[in-house]
């Protein structure tokens, strides 16, 4: 056992810092900011330095309305962004008004060895004060034996309904991942961050 949990086994005063040895470091490799950007693309920093990725999503407001975030990935210098995917998502609901509430399977933002963009989060609103947040960790992208599994989470407001998805799978390739890519199913991303984190 190591990282925070052994640091305060026994402990009733509150949590401590791990040691520096505990592991768990988030690592700051790079943040792009959209201003009307058709895409996000991290073309470097993703090698056999880490085996987990994290990307961070701050404040990503769309330009269009009611469109969907997306992702994919490639490997060496390429950039087809069609890579084959297994995956599965369900999402959660619910209105300000307290009229209207969902929990369920996402039929249609799973693939089966497809080579989409993989749906993030669905109907991403574009009002001014809209915006979409949530994290995706990529797990050891350079491994050349195995597939490579992802898991996100994702938050996002549309029309007056806050709208949480969860989506996880594998890309179905042996070989090293080098790069990923977002953007919207149509226009542009307006405004926002991602960074991109290494973690120890």
């Amino acid at each position: 056992m190591s990282g925070i949990v052994a640091q305060n086994s026994g402990r009733h005063t509150g949590l401590v810092k791990a040691s520096s040895g505990g592991g768990g470091v988030w690592n700051l490799i790079e943040t792009l900011t959209a201003s009307s950007s058709a895409t996000l693309s991290f073309t470097s920093g993703i090698d056999s330095t880490y085996v987990e990725y994290v990307f961070k999503f701050i404040d990503i407001h769309p330009a269009t309305d009611v469109e969907n975030f997306l992702f994919q990935v490639d490997t060496g210098t390429n950039t087809s962004y069609n890579q084959t995917m297994t995956t599965t998502q369900f999402n959660a609901q619910h209105d300000e008004a307290d009229t209207s509430t969902a929990l369920g399977y996402n039929g249609s933002g799973d693939q089966a060895q497809g080579s989409a963009f993989q749906v993030l989060l669905e109907r991403c609103g574009n009002d001014n004060d809209s915006c979409l947040t949530g994290f995706l960790h990529i797990f050891d992208p350079s491994n050349t034996t195995f597939v490579k599994h992802f898991l996100a989470t994702t938050q996002g407001e549309q029309t007056a309904e806050s709208r949480q998805f969860f989506t996880a799978g594998y890309v179905n390739t042996t070989t090293a991942l080098t790069r990923v890519q977002f953007k919207m199913s149509s226009g542009n991303i307006d405004s926002g961050s991602i960074s991109l984190f290494g973690i120890t």
